[in-house]
């Protein structure tokens, strides 16, 4: 855990570093339990005008979408937002949320990139890599790549999310007249199948229902959450 979660040193150069090598540690294939019994969603919010990072975890039966279990942790928040470096920033939150849930889940949704990121390390594959949980990151804001063909307004339409050559994601129309979702696999999970796995969780709105939930958890009107860019980061 501490080879994924290095002291804050004010080392950004050394943060690249560690990100360049758990990313060599990311599975991009289908390792997950099926049928699915249990999903999560996993948010990040802050306090305190920023002091406290607050980590919301909402586990669902993956059937019937009821919720199981759902936990708030809080934590001194250990270091600034620094695009590029969101995972060092909320992962000790997150790993405590996922620590006060009843049982971990089978699947996990991130609010974030998975391997959408210039180094192919956002918050959702740093997470998967820590945990060793299959889970997707799914985000509202591109961080790197584009999409080459345009999107259907078709409810469920995805296209390819690519950086060069290399496809690193999705964009995916969840809900028609909305914008599209950045969605791409964390851990354990394979390119094909992302966007499908959200889509299976998408109810009538935007987000699917593990991320809609831990996002309303995690930042109440009274919080001071993160701006697009910073869920982005």
């Amino acid at each position: 855990m501490t080879d994924a979660l290095p002291a804050w040193t004010g080392d950004t150069a050394a943060l690249r570093a560690v990100q360049d090598e758990l990313a060599r540690k990311v599975v991009i294939r289908d390792d997950f339990p099926k049928p699915l019994r249990t999903v999560a969603g996993f948010d990040v919010g802050f306090e305190d005008d920023g002091a406290t990072t607050r980590a919301a975890a909402v586990l669902l039966d993956a059937d019937t979408l009821e919720v199981i279990d759902q936990q708030v942790a809080r934590a001194p928040t250990r270091m600034p937002y620094i695009p590029g470096l969101l995972g060092f920033r909320e992962l000790p939150a997150l790993l405590e949320a996922l620590a006060m849930l009843e049982r971990a889940p089978d699947l996990a949704f991130i609010d974030g990139h998975g391997i959408a990121h210039p180094r192919r390390l956002g918050i959702a594959a740093h997470f998967g890599v820590a945990t060793n949980l299959p889970c997707i990151g799914v985000a509202r804001k591109i961080l790197v790549g584009e999409a080459r063909m345009a999107l259907h307004e078709m409810r469920g339409a995805f296209t390819p999310l690519r950086d060069g050559r290399e496809q690193i994601g999705w964009l995916l129309r969840s809900k028609p007249g909305c914008l599209p979702l950045l969605v791409s696999p964390g851990h354990r999970v394979a390119m094909p199948s992302a966007p499908e796995l959200v889509m299976r969780f998408v109810t009538r709105y935007r987000l699917p229902e593990p991320t809609r939930l831990a996002d309303r958890l995690a930042s109440p009107s009274e919080d001071t959450s993160l701006t697009a860019d910073e869920h982005a980061g």
